[in-house]
Order: structure tokens, then sequence, then C-alpha cells
């Protein structure tokens, strides 16, 4: 097989196992006793973030080869995130959580040994690329374009299947026993996981190097990566950064339940948003799959700092269009908009926001600088505004139980509008200040002062 071919199903199944449960999730937890939880659920993946990707590295440079670290995290994600269905299937269909202290720990446990092989799936691709004399800036993207693909093709099942005493089938329409309201979404992760363990093993070995001198600990960590916050437009960046990474989960975490929400109010109740909102949602990462495209032309033709800016204002659209839209004609044209406009919020800070920190940054200082951005970004960043968007969330929203086409089902109700206002006018401040104080120097750093 192709070895590009080959890398691209790596990809494809990465994303697809986060694809299963991450827009949905929240749909689910409510029914299972969690919808006060949602929060949590989300910010764990950004404490984990934090060290787990660093450790996992650290173990893949030292002791174990990539492509076998990725299957074996794998392994232990499958395992953990099938433990989770097995709870959810013992409780039964609309039922709460018998323990939920237990369910939330085998959570955990799984998105922890999942969320260090984002990293090691790259680690792999760029490793067996150069290995093979591959160009990675002209050979990866379309790759990595695949593991969108997959996060969207697992969206769309977990939308359309259901399991109830039928026996298994898929429908557009109304069905309480879709998997993107049911612990099922959690069975098609963890097989997905146990899939990506046992293909991992196929992959074309990526032997370790033995590295030459000393490394001290804080180096090995990434620690002397903070000595960027010496330089203003280094701090600047990293701060904006984190104050962005705010805006990332918030959407993931409660678009689902939002969107679901409609369905307890009867003229929505049979519109497709609100019936298909992992469906909707997908529209999104379409979205982003084609800006990915575009980022090299804006940056050439605009620069970075106009680029950046255009992501912070696609925030507030993202979330404004949200606030304004419903599941009926024309208002479902907002909630179109808002997944149209994604692809800018998140690809424009997040990919440009990296090709900046490789730019301006000495190779001496370019991981270190990388991992700097990530964590405060997706560690740091996400996990704040995961648990700020909650507190909102939960202030203007409550848990509801309602009786739709004969079966009764738990939506998350209340003033939504003022929470996605509230969430807007964060990103237009974020932005209007970003516009304001932030300067990018005409020269690259080529040193971090002591």
């Amino acid at each position: 097989m192709n070895l590009k071919v080959r890398l691209s199903i790596m990809n494809f199944l990465e994303f697809a196992v986060w694809g299963a449960y991450l827009t949905c999730m929240g749909n689910y937890l409510g029914v299972a006793g969690l919808g006060d939880q949602i929060p949590w659920f989300y910010a764990i993946q950004g404490i984990v973030s934090i060290f787990m990707p660093t450790l996992m590295g650290i173990v893949a440079d030292k002791y174990i080869q990539p492509q076998r670290l990725l299957g074996l995290c794998h392994l232990l994600a499958g395992f953990f995130m099938i433990a989770c269905w097995w709870m959810g299937d013992e409780a039964g269909h609309g039922n709460e959580i018998i323990n939920k202290s237990l369910f939330i720990t085998l959570y955990t446990l799984s998105v922890a040994f999942f969320m260090p092989t984002i990293a090691l799936t790259n680690t792999v691709a760029f490793t067996i690329l150069k290995n093979n004399g591959m160009d990675t800036v002209k050979d990866f993207p379309p790759i990595r374009v695949l593991g969108t693909v997959g996060f969207i093709a697992a969206m769309w099942f977990v939308n359309c299947a259901f399991l109830d005493e039928t026996g298994f089938g898929y429908t557009l329409g109304h069905n309480p026993y879709k998997f993107q309201y049911t612990y099922y979404q959690f069975l098609v992760s963890g097989l997905l996981s146990v899939l990506l363990f046992l293909y991992s093993f196929t992959l074309p070995e990526c032997k370790l190097v033995k590295k030459e001198g000393k490394v001290s600990l804080a180096e090995s960590f990434g620690l002397n990566a903070f000595k960027l916050f010496k330089r203003r437009q280094m701090a600047l960046f990293f701060i904006f950064s984190a104050l962005l990474g705010m805006c990332l989960q918030v959407t993931n975490g409660f678009a689902g339940p939002f969107l679901t929400s409609f369905k307890g109010i009867p003229e929505f109740a049979d519109s497709f948003a609100a019936n298909n909102a992992t469906m909707l949602t997908s529209i999104s990462q379409i979205s982003e799959a084609c800006c990915i495209l575009l980022i090299p032309f804006f940056l050439k033709r605009f620069g970075i700092k106009v680029v950046m800016l255009m992501s912070l204002f696609a925030w507030v659209f993202r979330f404004g269009f949200f606030g304004i839209g419903d599941p009926a004609m024309p208002g479902v044209i907002f909630f179109i908009l808002s997944c149209v406009v994604y692809g800018v919020a998140f690809d424009f800070f997040n990919v440009s926001g990296g090709i900046f920190v490789d730019q301006e940054c000495d190779p001496k200082i370019k991981a270190s600088a990388q991992g700097l951005f990530m964590m405060m970004t997706n560690g740091i960043g996400a996990t704040v505004g995961t648990l700020a968007a909650g507190e909102v969330v939960n202030s203007f929203c409550s848990w509801e139980e309602f009786t739709v086409n004969g079966s009764k089902q738990s939506f998350l109700v209340g003033d939504w509008q003022t929470c996605w206002f509230a969430f807007a006018a964060f990103a237009l401040v974020v932005g209007v200040t970003f516009a304001l104080v932030f300067k990018p120097e005409k020269k690259p750093i080529t040193e971090v002062k002591h």
C-alpha cells in the first residue's frame, strides 16, 4: 500500500476516535445525571494536555518507538472509553449513572492517554515521511486533512446510528436511541481506538535516535521556553493565545446541548437542526479543512497580525450567530453561518500562530516555543475558558425533562441567547485589545536573554 495512504488511514482513525464523542457528549451527560459537570469533562482535556503530551513525548524520544507508543496509548484510551460505555449500559437507557465518580475517573484516564496521541501521530507521520525522502511541507497537509475527514465521518455516524428494541439502524429523523444521545458514542470511540492500536503496529519503524550531550530536566519539560516571556512581543502573543484558547472548547461542549434543547419547544421539536445537532455542527470541521488551505494566501497578502485578527473577530460571529439563530428558516441559516466561520476562527489563529512562532524563534528554542504555544491555548486557555463558560451556562440554563414523541428526554434549556452574547462580547474585547497592543517585530527572535 502507498505510504501516504497508510499515514492517511492513521490520521483518519486518530481523529475519528475523537469525533465520535467530542461534540455530542454533552447530550448524554445530561441524561446520565452529569449535566452540571459538562464543563469539567471538557476542561479535563485541557488539564491533561498541560503535561501528558510532554511526558509521552519523552517516552517516545528515549524508550518506546513513537508508532508503538501511539498504539499502546490508544489501547489504554480505548479500554477506559469502553468501560464508560459499559457503565452507561449497566444504568440503562435514559437512566442516571449509578457511580458517577467512577465514570468520571474512567473518562479522565481515557482522555489522559488519548490527548498525547495527537502529537504522536504528527511525530510518526513526519518521521516516516523524512525517512523515505519525502517533503513534509508538501506531503503532510493532504495526510492531515484526512484526519478532519475521519472526525466528520465519526460525527455523522453517531448522529445517524441508533440501537433500540428493533435493532441497529440509521435515521436522520427523531430517535431517542441515536448514538449522539446515548452511551454508545463511547463504544464507537473505544472500538476505533482499539482498531488504531492494531493498525499502528503495521506502520514502518520510527527508530529511536540517541541524543548527544546532556539535557537539563527543565529543557526536557520545555520549561526553558518560559524565558520567551522576557520579550514583550512574545509575552503578549502567549497571553492572547491563552485568552483565545478560552474560546476553543465552548462550542464543542455546549453547541450540541444548545441545538438539541430546541426539541423541548413544540414548534422546533421535529426540525432537522434540533434532531441532528452533531451532523449540523460537522459543517464546522468541513470549514476547518477548507480554511487550512487558505492560510498561506492570507498570510502572504495581509500578514500575521491581520490574519490573527480575522480569527479573533470570527469567534465573535461564531458565538453571535448562535445567539440570534433558531432551527426554523431563516433562523437556521445563522447556525450554518456560525459553523462556516468556525474554520476561520479556529485555523487562522491556531495554524498561523504556530507559523508565527516558527518564524520568530531561533531553531534552538522552536520546539519549546511550540510546546508553550500549545500549553497556553489547548491547556491553560481551554481549561479556564471551559470552566468559565460552564459557570455562565449553568447560571442561565438548567436540565429539564420533556416528553417528545411519547418518550421522556432531558434538555438543557434557559436563556441561551444571553450566554452566546456574553461569549461573543468576550471575544470582541479580546480582539479589540489585541489590535491595539500587539505589534509584531520586524526582525525574528534569534535568542532568549537570561
